[in-house]
């Protein structure tokens, strides 16, 4: 009880800002998700109000522990079935980008001179499924909320310019519904950017482009393994898989929804419960970035991004064009 009486009014206010963010999004153009308003919203509050002492632990506790259980959440939403339906051909082209993106991640965000971790967390989000991604490999690599902050902006920024920019620039190529499909959900951050740019170019690319995202996604499980083991492999935990207990879960989770049959009005109560639960832990770890010290370090992170974003899409072009 005296722990709890410690932290409530951290954690009250970290749920009060993300639920305002979860409901206010409805209202907000689509590329103003939940998870990036609980962001903004809670480092507007922690910039400009100074909060007292007394809510720093209930902070701490919900930024932490929310985004490990929002993990557990979001992999009901990951079904290897999606793999299947793709076909091997399609499916092995995307994996082989994935595998490409990751281990450019890994090698040149050092060189990039990306803060802390933040390089990895926007290679890893880019790669895969955007916030979600990060949310799952975050707590495995990092306890400075600072790089969740920053990379949690990158990928949301040029997810949300990739659905604006990308539609505009493909019709000028002459590629069938399929090819644009296979560009657009092979490259943009979420599905929510994947559905947005695909379906504004009609109904056949819109559902070209979420397949092979949610092939995508479906990957986010083993790539957690080969990532947390090359970020591990110097030094004991490298050759163990020494995950975290989230992690773990998270993968039987997945394994789990694609052998059994699961009714959809669960699946559908499981995701938006975690989609709250992201939004609710951002809104916890933006009270607690500064805005000065996200800008200094934000600015390579953002560089970052950039580059690893159209590396994915050359090579998802040169991959449309030759094979």
């Amino acid at each position: 009880m005296n722990l709890l009486q410690k932290e409530i009014k951290g954690i009250v206010l970290s749920i009060s800002i993300g639920l305002i963010a979860y409901f206010s999004s409805a209202f907000l153009p689509s590329f103003f998700n939940s998870i990036l308003l609980a962001l903004l919203l809670g480092m507007v509050l922690g910039n400009f109000i100074t909060l007292p002492d007394a809510f720093q632990s209930g902070i701490g506790f919900t930024s932490s522990k929310m985004l490990e259980l929002s993990i557990l959440f979001l992999a009901f939403s990951i079904n290897y079935s999606n793999i299947a339906s793709l076909g091997w051909k399609s499916f092995s082209l995307i994996g082989l980008v994935v595998l490409v993106i990751l281990l450019l991640t890994y090698y040149l965000a050092k060189k990039f001179k990306c803060p802390g971790t933040s390089g990895w967390l926007v290679g890893f989000g880019t790669a895969i499924c955007g916030s979600s991604a990060i949310a799952a490999l975050a707590p495995s690599t990092t306890e400075n909320k600072d790089d969740i902050a920053i990379s949690m902006a990158v990928v949301n920024l040029f997810g949300s310019l990739g659905m604006i920019v990308l539609p505009l620039v493909l019709v000028n190529f002459g590629l069938n519904q399929t090819q644009m499909g296979f560009l657009i959900g092979g490259s943009l951050h979420s599905v929510g950017n994947v559905a947005g740019a695909g379906y504004s170019m009609g109904s056949e690319v819109g559902l070209a482009a979420i397949t092979i995202k949610l092939a995508r996604v479906a990957l986010l499980s083993p790539a957690l393994l080969f990532f947390n083991y090359l970020v591990n492999k110097g030094n004991s935990k490298g050759n163990s898989f020494n995950l975290p207990w989230y992690l773990w879960s998270f993968i039987g989770i997945t394994i789990l929804t694609s052998l059994f049959p699961i009714p959809k009005v669960i699946l559908d109560v499981f995701e938006t419960g975690g989609k709250v639960i992201l939004t609710i832990a951002m809104a916890a770890i933006g009270l607690k970035v500064s805005f000065k010290k996200l800008f200094n370090s934000g600015k390579k992170g953002i560089i970052f991004g950039l580059f690893i974003f159209v590396v994915q899409l050359l090579l998802l072009s040169a991959l449309v064009v030759f094979v």
